[in-house]
């Protein structure tokens, strides 16, 4: 069956992918993006990557008179349009907020004054809005600690603790039960997102999915945005002839996810008559390191070892890789490519290319307002 697509925030990294796969499988596909200049530079020019079968149109998602206009046809919604970056919501809170919480509920009071029903909704949520991921205490079972406090972050202790009894614990996979614990702007803006669609799908009878996506990398990410991820950031460095950076000791981990996997996610919540209603992760459910992410990051690109530099963030998690029990069940989800040939086909994309390297302001940025800073005595590379 072929559907009236619109993708909000559809000109971007996740959105262009997701519009050439639905393209493929010939449904016709509006895009809404703004172009952001933080995103597609200071020309806001359209990406040379997006595919002309799809109809773009520049707006805002807080256009309301838009956005109903856009409506009007659209019988599936995927709504990505948002601000992405923890540490920068932290300091510009109020376009987070108005962006990813007020865009959505344009969105949404758009859909529920729309006379023709749609077939579904599937909004771009985050892992972010689990804070820690799920953890086991040796003497305590299954906990959820709290965010790591500031002064442990400054003394360099950088493991979590059990909040019950203090001793150290061990990562478990995070599944979709696990209790939200947003420690940022940018992940209270997501579980906000989420919870609103599922509460006006539920009470409208809309067909709602949210995907709470884990690291997403791949070809079309931004370069000049350093707010993407830390792929991108050890990418920009070895682009300009620099070892990856790694923050803490190195040994905190995450899941990362191929851009296809992404993709594929989508298009089953999508179909899916038993999905409407509920969250899904979607990761890869391997759980590394971020030592050994910029060590098959830097092998891949040739470049020089990985530097330890004892940074850190505030509000930056420890550990996190996703349970995908519940994806696999319902949305018959299963991740498809392998990180190693992931990074070895992203480096091949970007062998060559040089662009500017913003990750030095974004730091300063941080450090600047008390969000960022190193471990007294630790190496400065």
């Amino acid at each position: 069956m072929s559907h009236n697509v619109l993708i909000t925030g559809g000109a971007g990294f996740i959105g262009s992918h997701l519009a050439d796969a639905l393209l493929a499988r010939g449904h016709d596909v509006v895009l809404l993006d703004n172009l952001h200049p933080q995103v597609h530079g200071p020309d806001q020019r359209v990406p040379g990557y997006l595919n002309p079968g799809a109809r773009l149109v520049r707006g805002d998602v807080r256009d309301a008179g838009l956005v109903r206009r856009l409506l009007e046809d659209a019988d599936v919604i995927f709504h990505l349009a948002a601000y992405t970056g923890v540490g920068q919501s932290m300091y510009r809170i109020r376009e987070y907020l108005d962006v990813n919480v007020q865009g959505t509920a344009v969105l949404l009071e758009a859909l529920v004054r729309k006379p023709q029903r749609v077939h579904s909704l599937v909004v771009a949520s985050s892992r972010a809005v689990y804070g820690e991921g799920s953890y086991r205490c040796p003497q305590c079972g299954p906990v959820s600690p709290a965010t790591r406090a500031a002064e442990q972050l400054q003394a360099g202790r950088w493991e979590v603790a059990c909040p019950a009894c203090g001793r150290q614990v061990s990562p478990l996979p995070t599944a979709e039960t696990q209790p939200p614990d947003p420690g940022s702007i940018y992940a209270l803006s997501k579980l906000n997102q989420e919870q609103a669609c599922l509460i006006v799908g539920q009470a409208y009878d809309l067909p709602v999915v949210a995907l709470r996506y884990f690291n997403v990398y791949g070809p079309r990410q931004s370069l000049r945005n350093p707010y993407t991820g830390v792929i991108t950031t050890f990418m920009t460095r070895l682009a300009h002839g620099q070892a990856p950076e790694v923050y803490e000791d190195g040994a905190e981990s995450r899941d990362f996810v191929h851009i296809d996997d992404v993709t594929q996610a989508n298009l089953l919540a999508m179909d899916s008559d038993a999905a409407a209603g509920q969250v899904f992760n979607v990761g890869s459910g391997r759980q590394l390191s971020l030592l050994q992410v910029a060590q098959v990051v830097s092998a891949a690109y040739g470049g020089p070892e990985p530097v330890i530099s004892g940074k850190y963030r505030a509000g930056d998690i420890r550990h996190c890789h996703a349970d995908l029990a519940r994806s696999r069940q319902v949305l018959d989800y299963e991740p498809q490519i392998d990180f190693e040939t992931g990074i070895r086909d992203l480096v091949e994309h970007l062998r060559g290319r040089l662009w500017e390297d913003l990750t030095g302001q974004a730091e300063a940025e941080l450090r600047a307002r008390g969000l960022a800073a190193q471990v007294a005595g630790a190496a400065v590379p």
